[in-house]
């Protein structure tokens, strides 16, 4: 991502902040996947992981951090330049925020075990899916410097907002149709919310790409398919 400079020593630097990034995004995806994991296969023990190791992207979020708030310190870069470090720096709040989600799904997921099986568990590896693709693409565009890259998955999240309202309905209408299926399905309905804002910071990240490239963030509004604010799903018997 950052053009080549006189200094051999400001370029390694700059390449050493993207590498970080990238890993630390990696692992972030990696935890999601666990967590999701860990929900599928109603795996306390793989969810208690995923919740311990979230103090390595804390720990690799300060790295980056302090690493950024030298070179802006040291280096005062102009330009292209500025904005990468600084977005760096937001991106890494981002990706922690990613763990953090990922984080939650596992906390639910125990609380989930203790609860009898529900059929709409089979929902989550889907959009689990949808938006770890949007993490790699991410990072890929981040690894590339691909504004183009970025842009079509800031486009994309709006299929993982429609995943969500999908699910939303899907498990609304289970628990008025078995209320013993409440507990879990409340559990499942934190999961999917924290999935779908796993979504939305990787399109923020998305938006940082294009900054950082283009020179200007995004004019245009983000799309969003999740209406579940105003959903109403009818009950057997035509009761709302």
């Amino acid at each position: 991502m950052p053009t080549q400079h006189i200094v051999q020593s400001f370029d390694d630097e700059l390449r050493r902040l993207a590498t970080l990034i990238v890993q630390m995004g990696g692992l972030a995806e990696q935890q999601l996947a666990s967590a999701v994991e860990a929900v599928v296969r109603r795996d306390s023990d793989l969810a208690t992981e995923v919740v311990q190791n979230d103090a390595k992207l804390d720990t690799m979020r300060t790295q980056i951090d302090d690493l950024a708030i030298e070179l802006l310190a040291r280096r005062q870069p102009l330009a292209n330049d500025l904005r990468t470090v600084v977005s760096a720096l937001r991106i890494s709040s981002e990706i922690e925020r990613i763990g953090d989600y990922a984080k939650n799904v596992a906390k639910r997921s125990i609380a989930l075990n203790q609860a009898p099986l529900v059929k709409p568990v089979h929902a989550i590896p889907r959009m689990a899916a949808l938006v770890q693709a949007l993490i790699k693409d991410t990072l890929d565009a981040y690894i590339t410097a691909d504004a183009a890259k970025a842009d079509a998955v800031w486009a994309r999240d709006e299929e993982v907002d429609e995943l969500y309202t999908s699910l939303f309905r899907e498990l609304l209408t289970y628990m008025m149709e078995d209320p013993r299926s409440i507990t879990a399905c409340t559990h499942l309905l934190f999961i999917a919310k924290n999935i779908e804002r796993i979504g939305d910071h990787a399109t923020n990240i998305a938006e940082l790409i294009h900054y950082t490239v283009k020179g200007e963030m995004k004019k245009e509004e983000r799309p969003k398919g999740d209406d579940t604010a105003y959903a109403v799903v009818t009950a057997p018997g035509g009761r709302q």
